[in-house]
């Protein structure tokens, strides 16, 4: 099987690069784009976006400077994650292939990959499984089992583990 737009899932991670060398191995085997992308999520587990007062009172300017804060640690994230990927981009733009990144700030990354892949045209998504299960993937979910039972095209999923040498 053939692939002409490879969509790739990226974090800054170990399984994030062998993630990344699966798809640029796709990429160069098959003459493919490939568009990498990484979905900053806006809430991560144990951190709310505004913390609520401890008299549950409306006081402005605590909310205005947790607002502030919660901005600045979304730049910082999206920075990074910008960062990242271009890093990777140059990476594969070395090894001739047309390449393109993009970044999103979402709840959802799961939906996010989805829909980006679909609008952007492709036939092969390619992303890491961490490996939870039970009431860890009940409470934290599966990203890559919602993009499994919800994409439009063909899934890669690497999992994640120990590398053999």
């Amino acid at each position: 099987m053939s692939f002409k737009k490879i969509f790739a899932a990226l974090d800054d991670s170990e399984l994030g690069h062998r993630v990344f060398s699966q798809a640029l191995d796709l990429a160069l085997r098959d003459h493919a784009q490939v568009m990498l992308f990484n979905c900053v999520t806006v809430n991560t587990l144990g951190e709310t976006a505004v913390p609520i007062p401890v008299d549950l009172g409306m006081n402005v300017e605590l909310m205005d400077q947790a607002y502030q804060a919660q901005r600045l640690r979304l730049e910082r994230d999206v920075k990074q994650a910008s960062g990242l990927l271009k890093n990777y981009c140059d990476a594969a733009t070395k090894q001739g292939l047309q390449v393109e990144f993009d970044c999103k700030m979402d709840g959802a990354p799961g939906h996010s990959i989805c829909e980006f892949a679909q609008n952007w045209g492709a036939d092969l998504i390619v992303l890491g499984r961490r490996g939870r299960t039970g009431l860890a993937e009940a409470f934290l979910g599966s990203v890559s089992n919602y993009v499994v039972h919800h994409a439009s095209c063909s899934v890669l999923v690497i999992q994640e583990g120990k590398i053999e040498k």
